[in-house]
């Protein structure tokens, strides 16, 4: 399928109606952080669907689409690579991590980091040094801080811990209420796998964390354990 079919396949699969939810739900008005954002509508599994018909694209096709201002578009880019990167040799497995990384200002929205950047920028770091991502961690850019938190998500499911709670510790005074919810979901992971690790953690910082951050760290303790830290009381 050429890019131009592309194209005309994802408008076919538009809906108005379904636009306007998601204009609204990943706050696209003015002053948020979505500002912007064109979406026309379409669920993640006809997306999904798009890009594994289309994994033959080659790479300035894919940054062509990584460049439209149409949300939906840049989010099949994504799945493309995505995908392409499970099926790769290390050498196409740069490739495609450095196009990524190339184009953190293009994945300016939180399910676009949430759905790739574990898969590729994770992946590819797991067994090499991290350094990109204590960079990222510090970035002016909401996106790119959460795209280094979110890719610690590949090492966490390997029960490797250790990059995830170091860029959890640098984010605790982060300002951004979604870079909160990101540092309090890993940490939320990390408990899934070791509960000592994440209390060891909690009981460092707690006090000092964002609210939000605390109670998606939190979510799934017993209640009496989770109303003692949300009082102060661990």
């Amino acid at each position: 399928m050429s890019l131009t079919d592309i194209k005309k396949k994802l408008k076919k699969e538009s809906n108005k109606e379904h636009a306007k939810i998601l204009q609204k739900f990943f706050k696209t008005g003015p002053g948020e952080y979505g500002e912007g954002d064109v979406f026309i509508g379409i669920k993640v599994p006809p997306l999904r669907q798009i890009a594994k018909e289309n994994l033959d694209l080659n790479f300035d096709e894919i940054q062509e689409l990584l460049n439209s201002g149409i949300h939906e578009e840049r989010l099949v880019a994504l799945f493309i690579l995505v995908f392409r990167y499970g099926k790769a040799d290390e050498k196409n497995r740069k490739q495609i991590f450095n196009l990524y990384l190339k184009n953190t200002g293009r994945i300016n929205n939180w399910d676009l980091v949430d759905l790739s950047a574990g898969q590729i920028v994770g992946a590819y770091l797991y067994d090499k040094e991290k350094d990109i991502l204590f960079k990222l961690v510090k970035s002016k850019s909401l996106w790119e801080r959460r795209i280094s938190i979110i890719a610690s998500f590949y090492f966490i499911k390997k029960n490797s811990f250790e990059t995830a709670l170091q860029l959890s510790e640098l984010l605790l005074h982060d300002k951004h209420d979604l870079i909160h919810k990101a540092v309090g979901w890993m940490l939320r992971e990390i408990g899934k796998r070791d509960i000592e690790v994440e209390e060891a953690f909690l009981r460092q910082h707690y006090k000092a964390m964002p609210r939000t951050m605390l109670r998606y760290a939190i979510e799934k303790f017993p209640e009496e354990k989770r109303l003692a830290y949300l009082k102060g009381t661990i």
